[in-house]
């Protein structure tokens, strides 16, 4: 059941659920948090937490759904009147990045409580499959990008977040963090040497992160 078909006092409800255990999950994965921990931390009654969810493992995948949702409508905005496909892919690593900068407790939650979002079906993943399905008709990509391209750019983009959110690192070196994770990916896919360049260039990376990092801000 989603919250807008939610009474407005099970609605606060679920939302106190969902605050106490983003603050939980921020510091221990589900397995180390007990059900009495989490309605006790929200301040409900236990019966109602199994009236919004299944399980404690369903309730941190519903967290984890909830922060890949705000990521992908960053990627979309910031990708809103991009057509190359080779773009919008890099503009997804962009705004994961720009997301880990901003929202360091909620990605470190996504990364540590999100099932399945590294699966092709997944339907948050519909717009990196169709992007590199487009890179994939226009360039040369190395076989494996048909069969495991997706798996790999996902794997990119979550490692590059979880090395930004345990780093505290200046301004250039994450601009340059992220341009070499934005050439090495696309070199493993298989892409021209030319367009890694172009793609991966520090000064177009660094404009691309202050956007995404403002249109977070802007959302505020």
């Amino acid at each position: 059941m989603t919250s807008e078909a939610l009474s407005p006092r099970a609605a606060r409800t679920r939302t106190a659920l969902l605050e106490a255990g983003l603050d939980l999950l921020a510091d221990r994965p589900i397995d180390a948090i007990a059900i009495d921990e989490l309605v006790a931390a929200a301040g409900v009654a236990k019966g109602s937490f199994f009236n919004h969810f299944g399980d404690k493992y369903g309730f941190a995948n519903a967290i984890g759904e909830a922060i890949r949702s705000d990521i992908e409508a960053l990627i979309g905005a910031l990708n809103a009147d991009e057509d190359d496909p080779l773009a919008r892919l890099c503009g997804g690593m962009i705004g994961a990045a720009a997301f880990a900068l901003s929202e360091r407790k909620r990605a470190a939650v996504l990364i540590r409580s999100a099932r399945g979002m590294t699966l092709e079906q997944h339907v948050l993943n519909r717009g990196v499959i169709a992007d590199l399905g487009a890179v994939g008709a226009a360039h040369r990509l190395v076989p494996a990008a048909g069969r495991t391209g997706v798996l790999f750019w996902l794997g990119c983009c979550q490692a590059l977040m979880g090395g930004l959110i345990e780093k505290e690192a200046a301004r250039a070196e994450v601009t340059a963090m992220l341009s070499d994770m934005i050439a090495l990916g696309l070199g493993g896919l298989g892409v021209d040497a030319a367009n890694r360049a172009r793609l991966s260039d520090a000064v177009r990376v660094g404009q691309e992160l202050d956007r995404a990092i403002g249109l977070l801000n802007g959302n505020r």
